[in-house]
């Protein structure tokens, strides 16, 4: 059965980014056509990138950045949870997506951006453009939660639910037929 990674692309301390993530973990969960799992970027502390060999060229020396290319190369698709910092995406992200090159190339990548008014749109439309130079293949649909902060109530669900919940939906149908066009995935 065909793996989607959910990357939560947020290590700050008092993020809102484990709500978004719990949120949409919620959504794929309940789906029967593929599994998940959630991949937490604070678990994975990798150095900076600092390669002298890119890895398209070689795989790294380095432990760490080897046992993260062990962990998502076992996945078939993924899906990049993002705050918006500075109209831009985290540090953390990035250096987590140089790591690795092969591990990603051909493999179907969807995007929840959350932040402020914007709700992550700048982020997730940066990380298009890194996304396609690894060789995956982003989705269309996205989701993009405004105002993350006041989005959720105190037990950690979302206060109005009608548009992301209809977004993630669209995200999970779309990776799915990715998935299954690009024979990830038994039709």
């Amino acid at each position: 059965m065909t793996h989607v990674q959910i990357i939560l692309g947020s290590t700050r301390q008092g993020r809102v980014g484990g709500k978004v993530a719990r949120w949409f973990m919620d959504h794929a969960r309940a789906r029967t056509d593929f599994t998940t799992e959630l991949v937490d970027l604070a678990d994975w502390p990798l150095p900076f990138f600092n390669a002298a060999v890119p890895p398209a060229f070689g795989p790294s020396p380095d432990p760490a950045s080897r046992a993260w290319g062990a962990k998502i190369a076992r996945a078939d698709g993924y899906i990049l949870v993002t705050p918006e910092y500075n109209h831009g995406y985290p540090a953390v992200l990035k250096n987590a997506l140089d790591h690795l090159y092969h591990e990603w190339n051909g493999k179907p990548v969807g995007f929840v951006g959350y932040g402020g008014p914007g709700g992550g749109i700048r982020a997730v439309e940066q990380l298009r453009q890194v996304v396609v130079e690894l060789g995956m293949v982003p989705l269309r649909e996205q989701v993009i939660l405004a105002n993350a902060y006041a989005a959720f109530d105190e037990a950690g669900g979302l206060v109005d639910r009608r548009a992301p919940d209809r977004q993630a939906s669209a995200v999970l149908d779309e990776i799915a037929r990715a998935t299954t066009r690009l024979g990830l995935q038994p039709a």
